[in-house]
């Protein structure tokens, strides 16, 4: 089995392999796997019997490197068959392995084979997308008070505001805004944090934003770029929105342009994946303030020999 580094060129060819993909954590976005290359983390992949098989390999903290589950739209691995393919590897370790994946094979001898762990912080919250869409009911009546304030504000900029879908032209000014962002924050400070590394992420995605399939939109104010939203499809009921960015100067744009991008991209699909909190308490707040409908809990398997 031959690995070989995936880059954005690869995405037509692999896309068939995520056809009916079932698990609903946010790593197996093939979009999403591309784009978090960076210096620190380069994905690769190898084709074998008809199935994709991803190593995440990380150049300094090697202990971080390993599998994803396999990827088929046929069929799913045993553990047994995930014990076969670390044994021919040398890969022993398994992320963002579902628990509905525990579940379905906890009784064919998974324990026996593997540890298994928590992967605390890696939980993908997930939210009903009429929910984020309407926001009814007094739950959110905060978010819908505080829209109402940048409506106001809208109003009183009569014909300076809009919504769009990313094209190419509009990728340098998205990226400026990124820039203007990320100073705000200092999150590239130590590039091999999740913050830094999400914002290398994120531009990568916008360098490639046709490329790898994302949908986007963005809203600008004055002709600058104020806030964008990138996404994929990551099941046949949920899409995950892997790269949100607003303005935090301008009141009630955040929620206003969070509810845009739930009715705006893949408002056929019944789910929104918002990805995990990365142990962030400030994005654990805003996550729950959203009331997600369930947790997708995340597990790493440890090949015991």
């Amino acid at each position: 089995m031959k690995f070989k580094p995936l880059t954005p060129s690869d995405y037509t060819t692999l896309k068939p392999f995520f056809a009916g993909q079932r698990h609903p954590l946010c790593p197996y976005s093939l979009s999403s796997i591309i784009a978090w290359t960076n210096e620190v983390y380069q994905p690769y992949g190898a084709i074998h019997d008809d199935i994709l098989f991803v190593y995440a390999n990380f150049t300094r903290r090697k202990e971080n490197s390993h599998l994803i589950l396999p990827i088929s739209p046929d069929r799913e691995n045993s553990p047994e068959e995930l014990a076969e393919i670390s044994r021919q590897t040398g890969y022993g370790t398994y992320w963002f392995v579902p628990e509905d994946y525990l579940t379905r094979h906890s009784k064919s001898g998974l324990e026996e084979l593997f540890i298994i762990e928590r992967q605390k912080g890696y939980d993908d919250y997930v939210y009903r997308t009429e929910d984020l869409a309407i926001l009814a009911g007094s739950g959110y009546s905060k978010k819908r008070n505080l829209i109402k304030q940048f409506e106001r504000y809208c109003s009183e900029k009569a014909g300076s505001v809009t919504i769009k879908t990313i094209s190419p032209e509009d990728v340098p000014g998205c990226l400026e805004f990124l820039d203007r962002w990320c100073e705000q924050r200092n999150c590239d400070v130590d590039r091999e944090e999740d913050l830094a590394c999400e914002w290398n992420a994120t531009r990568n995605a916008l360098k490639n934003i046709d490329a790898l399939g994302f949908r986007s939109i963005m809203l600008s104010i004055d002709g600058t770029t104020q806030a964008f939203g990138i996404a994929s499809q990551l099941t046949e009921t949920m899409s995950a929105l892997h790269f949100q960015k607003a303005s935090a100067q301008l009141k009630g744009l955040y929620q206003f342009f969070d509810r845009e991008c739930a009715r705006r991209l893949f408002p056929g699909l019944e789910y929104i994946n918002k990805e995990s909190d990365m142990g962030v308490p400030g994005l654990i707040q805003v996550k729950h303030s959203y009331h997600p409908v369930m947790m997708v809990k995340s597990y790493k398997l440890i090949f015991k020999e």
